[in-house]
């Protein structure tokens, strides 16, 4: 696929490039939480706007109805590019509209427009080719003649949604750096990786890691499971839970998964319990064979942690999606600590599968240098290593 570095080679002075971000970040009001997803689409725009491009940016907040909602403005994105990028960006009121059109018409060499929330926009997300194709153009548009489309967001490559995959075929299509770090990233894991090759996955259900779990299993050489999900495989194992998460439909499901991959699979032997979802509950350490009627596993325990620290201090190669516990509140987040340390610590190339693991290294002071690479889609990350094709990586390879 062509690149960003063939673009600029190209030649992008007073040129108008259109640029898919991933600028989807968490907010408490109209404050970001985590600006980790708005820092690493920051040097593409920057190589775009030092070599004099006016850049016409769409991106997503949230999930609105297809129309403006003021909860996902990104205004608070523009305030923050507007502090990391050495450039001015200006916030169009809508997303192809009259203000999107004067605000690019209005762009000079080396400065930012930011369109509104694409996903205000019902055609973006839409199932119908036909309405999505007439968005890709009216983006398109905005550009004009010699404009070109760098792809940048990697959270949203997996969706065939307009400003990822149709307007890739309306304008030269390039991939931005980002995208094209995290896809050289994740076919190293799925090439052949240096062994022992370790994969760490938490999160809520087991329904939603199933399909990578199945892919995973035949390759890795352990896979560690934590989190919530971890509740539906104890339950397999004849456990009881209390009132933990547990998917009992996927009980079966489970008990096949552990007979498949013989001593692969590692469950958590203790687990921190609770008598409820809160930062100021009773808590207790307690065996996995003991978890009280009544109460909920929220993190895994200190054995458990110490158990996965060592298997990932031998590790070669090691894939994390998922956090252990609920990290977000201080008496569960012990075991996403000690395992997220255990990755840093190690000698392998480590690898943080986006979403609420990327969240977690920052938001518990982890460094972030101390993981070869951390992705910014959670999503993609899984489908990708899950075999599927993604859209927005596919048409650029179509396009080169």
């Amino acid at each position: 696929m062509k690149t960003l570095d063939d673009l600029l080679a190209e030649g992008v002075s007073g040129r108008r490039v259109l640029v898919r971000a991933d600028l989807n970040v968490p907010l408490d009001g109209q404050t970001i939480t985590d600006d980790g997803r708005i820092r690493a689409s920051v040097p593409t725009i920057s190589s775009l706007t030092g070599a004099g491009a006016r850049v016409v940016l769409a991106a997503h907040l949230g999930r609105p109805k297809g129309a403006p909602e003021e909860k996902y403005s990104l205004k608070p994105v523009a305030a923050r590019l507007n502090e990391l990028v050495d450039a001015t960006v200006t916030l169009a009121s809508d997303t192809v509209g009259d203000s999107a059109k004067s605000t690019v018409d209005g762009l000079a060499d080396g400065e930012v427009a930011l369109l509104e929330n694409i996903r205000f926009d019902p055609r973006e997300t839409s199932k119908d080719e036909a309405e999505r194709a007439a968005l890709a153009g009216d983006l398109a548009a905005l550009v004009g003649e010699g404009g070109a489309f760098v792809s940048d967001g990697f959270g949203v490559v997996h969706r065939k949604q307009a400003s990822v995959f149709d307007v890739a075929r309306l304008l030269p299509a390039y991939a931005g750096g980002l995208v094209l770090a995290e896809v050289e990233v994740l076919r190293k894991l799925t090439g052949s990786p240096e062994r022992p090759y370790v994969v760490v996955l938490g999160g809520s259900k087991v329904s939603d890691k199933l399909a990578v779990i199945e892919s995973l299993l035949p390759k890795v050489d352990r896979l560690l499971v934590g989190g919530g999900m971890c509740f539906t495989f104890l339950a397999a194992q004849g456990h009881e839970v209390g009132k933990s998460l547990l998917e009992t439909e996927m009980i079966e499901t489970c008990k096949r998964l552990l007979g498949e991959a013989g001593n692969k699979i590692l469950l958590p032997k203790d687990v921190v319990i609770a008598d409820a979802f809160s930062a100021v509950a009773a808590t207790e350490t307690v065996p996995v064979n003991e978890i009280r009627e009544g109460w909920l596993g929220l993190d895994i325990g200190p054995e458990a942690s110490a158990r996965y620290g060592t298997v990932l201090s031998n590790a070669a190669t090691i894939f994390w999606n998922g956090p252990m516990g609920v990290f977000e509140l201080a008496p569960f987040a012990e075991g996403t600590r000690v395992v997220a340390q255990a990755i840093v610590d190690s000698r392998g190339y480590s690898v943080v599968g986006g979403g609420d693991s990327a969240a977690a290294v920052r938001a518990l002071g982890l460094p972030e240098d101390g993981f070869s690479h951390i992705s910014t889609g959670g999503g993609a990350s899984l489908e990708f290593l899950e075999g599927k094709e993604l859209p927005g990586v596919a048409v650029l390879e179509d396009a080169s």
